[in-house]
């Protein structure tokens, strides 16, 4: 089954999602900040990473930055997890290649999972 790293500082949201995800037969890897991401993306190469925008020491679009410099960050698919409104969101953001941008207040972890389904 595909494997997912979940980036994301706060660890119920992190929980809540890997837990739904380990329910479905994914592979799941954590990691708190950008930097432990940008580590954990590497050495995991997962076929999905979620992606928190606001986080310490390296925020998202950071981690997503840099991991789209590298040979083996180019091609991981990545699904921005926030509560930052759209308007919000750097545009650079969307130039580094997501493929989508959900608003967490506004998805269940099950449409959360459908929509990384559809995108694997």
């Amino acid at each position: 089954m595909a494997k997912i790293a979940i980036v994301e500082d706060d660890q119920a949201i992190s929980q809540m999602y890997r837990i739904k995800f380990e329910a479905e037969g994914f592979t799941v890897e954590t990691a708190e900040n950008g930097k432990l991401g940008l580590e954990l993306a590497e050495k995991m190469n997962p076929d999905m990473i979620l992606l928190d925008l606001m986080m310490p020491e390296m925020t998202g679009d950071q981690m997503l930055a840099a991991m789209r410099k590298t040979d083996w960050g180019k091609k991981i698919k990545v699904v921005i997890l926030t509560n930052v409104g759209e308007q919000e969101i750097p545009d650079d953001v969307k130039k580094l290649g997501v493929e989508a941008v959900i608003l967490k207040a506004d998805m269940t972890p099950r449409q959360v999972a459908e929509l990384v389904k559809q995108h694997l």
